[in-house]
């Protein structure tokens, strides 16, 4: 194949297994490495050193060195102060007994020598979000331990990437000073130059956002040239230097007052996408069927010990007095798999190792991707059963995203959740949402389809999007966001604020977004004036004795919003679909104030 249409190739290939692993809610690292390894070793059709010569390891350093800036960025002391003493653990203490058991099995296991093994050891104490979230959705753990697992996969990024560059910076020095009081002053001076420059870096870059001296839309483009500009100065000024100022730099922006960054991480979330898909896919045409062959059962071993010693070690110490009950941490004890750091940085390592002649560097890589393919593949396996076998799964009935804080949507979520359904309403009204706060009610301070909310926002609780807010573009905007995350089936939203001879003219967006709420005319205006007047969202169970027809005589004004079925199901009532109601369903619906008096069963 020619270089042009090879470099294509590699792009298209990453995009597909990015959009495979969205449909069947896998991580995206398990189908790029899997394809790499199909063109590579398996069909011989991509040969990366052919490919970029000299330009491999550059291209190989700057993209890590994105990943780690982009992973550093979400770092923030106010954020470490509220997830929990478990997980400070986890991201602490937790760390070093993870990484001290398996750099000791690496070492007795593989046989490398125990300053490979501690840099192993130090590769697999990270997760990442990237592997976490997929395998939350797949898995549906309770918000408790979803929640856990969520802010371990978030926070331990960069602190495991910059204890994994400190150890390879230590070997590297050992290799390249002979006397061993150099090694110190050596290694002194890389760290020293790498928070010097990382720390000066972020700071001055810090006040050019904060003061606005770069014009808004250049953001992006100016943190990506800084970015490579600081990895490559540093390197160049103190090699191996590069990794830890662009991961300090991150993390220094992410703690600046008055530093706004999120459309800096959300580009940096974008890039990452595309460096991730091209680096692995590039990574794993490297890797050689004898290299895996040299490992042999070995590596199996070393799986194991990941999953049956190190991390439930790690778990039982950070959870220690700890309300968790035994089977709560059970599933966190199961559930860890690594990620895109880890491979990333152990094959920037390896190279760079190899190449200072260091005995048994080539086998990191292959050990590397296959902790990471056999984490994810078995607990993608096998983590729903476990949940339910331990009883920590949510239940069979989804809980709804309720986009908007008004009124109406208030009174909706309110009625729901005195019934046991979990809503969590979404909205960028402060004060909106301070009134569902003051009702008890789980509530989200952004925008739903934000790059945020999918790092911070747990949806493994819920299956429906309800699109309540008083803007009609949005909630399409929100409802075109939500279907790929619950089908297309359980994305619903209010009508446009037509009259219903003129509703048919917009009928044709629902094909675009999501499912019409109710009827023709229940828009917004038309609700919010209902509640206004006095209407009421109300709950009620059918039986024998008080059947439908029952209810309806007494309750002939009444609007039927929702069903929530005997067997767990939520059935909407739809401008195309009206909700079936039998004996043992419950079901919600708008009731005018003179119907207040009629006695409900609830």
């Amino acid at each position: 194949m020619s270089t042009l249409f090879t470099l294509g190739l590699i792009g298209f290939i990453g995009f597909l297994c990015q959009w495979f692993s969205q449909k069947v809610k896998l991580p995206a690292i398990l189908f790029l490495l899997l394809s790499g390894i199909l063109l590579g070793p398996t069909l011989g059709l991509l040969d990366p050193n052919e490919l970029f010569g000299d330009m491999l390891f550059p291209f190989i350093s700057l993209s890590v060195a994105v990943i780690l800036f982009e992973g550093a960025l979400t770092l923030k002391r106010s954020e470490l102060k509220t997830i929990g003493k478990p997980v400070q653990r986890m991201v602490s203490v937790g760390v070093l007994i993870n990484g001290m058991v398996m750099a000791i099995a690496t070492h007795y296991i593989i046989g490398l020598s125990w300053s490979l093994s501690a840099l192993f050891g130090a590769l697999m104490v990270v997760t990442g979000p990237t592997v976490i979230m997929p395998m939350l959705k797949t898995i549906r753990p309770i918000p408790k331990i979803a929640d856990v697992l969520r802010w371990e996969g978030i926070v331990i990024d960069p602190i495991g990437a910059l204890i994994a560059v400190l150890v390879y910076e230590w070997i590297a020095v050992q290799r390249e000073v002979a006397e061993f009081s150099e090694i110190f002053t050596v290694f002194g001076g890389t760290i020293f130059v790498g928070l010097l420059i990382g720390l000066v870096a972020g700071y001055l870059f810090g006040l050019l956002l904060r003061h606005h001296l770069v014009p808004e839309k250049l953001h992006n483009f100016a943190a990506l040239a800084v970015v490579c500009f600081v990895f490559a100065a540093s390197d160049t000024l103190m090699h191996e230097s590069g990794l830890l100022a662009v991961t300090v730099m991150g993390m220094l922006l992410a703690n600046m007052k008055d530093v706004h960054i999120d459309s800096i991480l959300e580009f940096k979330e974008d890039l990452t996408v595309v460096f991730v898909s091209a680096l692995f896919i590039v990574l794993a045409a490297r890797l050689e069927f004898a290299g895996f062959e040299a490992i042999g059962w070995s590596a199996i071993s070393l799986l194991i010990v990941m999953q049956f010693i190190a991390r439930p070690l790690k778990v039982a110490l950070s959870f220690r007095g700890s309300d968790f009950s035994l089977k709560e941490k059970a599933l966190i004890s199961w559930i860890g798999p690594r990620g895109i750091v880890a491979a990333a940085v152990s094959a920037v390592f390896a190279l760079r190792l190899e190449e200072l002649g260091v005995d048994g560097a080539e086998k990191l890589v292959p050990l590397a991707f296959i902790i990471i393919i056999g984490t994810v593949v078995l607990q993608s396996l096998t983590g729903r059963s476990i949940a339910r076998a331990l009883g920590v799964a949510m239940p069979k009935t989804y809980g709804l995203v309720i986009v908007g804080a008004n009124s109406f949507a208030l009174a909706f979520a309110e009625a729901l959740d005195k019934a046991g359904v979990e809503t969590l309403i979404c909205d960028t009204s402060w004060e909106q949402l301070s009134r569902a706060r003051n009702l008890g009610l789980k509530t989200y301070y952004g925008n739903p389809s934000s790059d945020h909310a999918g790092m911070h926002l747990n949806l493994s609780p819920y299956g429906y999007m309800v699109g309540l807010a008083n803007h009609y573009e949005y909630n399409v905007t929100q409802s075109n966001s939500f279907r790929d995350e619950f089908g297309a089936r359980n994305v619903f939203l209010l009508p446009p604020n037509q009259s219903s001879d003129r509703f048919h003219k917009h009928i044709a967006s629902k094909h675009n977004s999501g499912r019409f709420l109710f009827d023709e005319t229940s828009s917004y205006t038309q609700l919010k004036k209902r509640i206004r007047d006095g209407w009421k969202v109300k709950a009620t169970e059918l039986s024998k004795e008080y059947d439908f027809k029952k209810w309806r005589e007494g309750n002939a004004a009444a609007q039927i919003l929702m069903t929530l079925k005997s067997n767990g199901d939520v059935e909407f009532h739809t401008t195309d679909h009206s909700t079936r109601i039998a004996f043992g369903d419950k079901f919600f619906y708008l009731a005018e104030p003179k119907e207040e008096s009629h006695k409900e069963r609830t």
